[in-house]
Parts: structure tokens; sequence; C-alpha cells
């Protein structure tokens, strides 16, 4: 129930493109090119600019394979507003977690 940085599993994507259509923004942005011989769509690229989601979670929500979740990554903070726009690749990554006794 923790709304941070999305994660993103590329194998599990089949470019329904359901979590732009109940994105209150149009946020994700889905690449993918039809493949004729097999008749379905190929992903190619995934993208979301984290500079304007407004982390409602619907992505997550209603994505009928469950490749997005939501990590306990809310530090997002930079310098530079276009290191907010996370590809697949960066999505893709874990945030780091902490092992450790905090006594």
């Amino acid at each position: 129930r923790f709304r941070g940085r999305i994660h993103f599993e590329f194998d599990k994507c089949i470019a329904c493109e359901v979590c732009v259509r109940v994105c209150p923004i149009d946020l994700p942005v889905v690449d993918w090119r039809l493949e004729t011989d097999i008749r379905k769509k190929r992903l190619l690229n995934y993208s979301i600019d984290f500079g304007i989601c407004i982390f409602c979670g619907n992505c997550v929500e209603y994505c009928p394979t469950n490749c997005l979740s939501m990590t306990e990554e809310y530090e997002l903070s930079t310098y530079d507003r276009h290191e907010l726009n996370y590809n697949q690749i960066a999505l893709g990554r874990l945030p780091m977690s902490v092992i450790g006794d905090y006594t």
C-alpha cells in the first residue's frame, strides 16, 4: 500500500497500454511493434517521467500481468528534472534496501 517509485518487469509486459488508459495524465510511454508472424505486440520501450507522475497507483492496480509494482523508494529528488524520466532499464532496478540493526 506504499506509493513510491514504480518498478517495471519488462518480461511480463504485453504492451496492452492499459496503464496509459487508466492514468489520469496519460503518463506512461509505451512503444511497441506488431510482430506479423506471431500476431502479437512486441514491447520496444517503456518509460515514466516521475517529475509529472502523481503516484495515484492506477497503473499498478489495473495492470493485467502485474508487471508494475510500487516500491518503498520515495526519495526521488534531483537537481535536473530530466533525471526523473525513467526508461525500462531504470524502472527495472529495485531500490537499495538497508539491512541492519536499528538499535
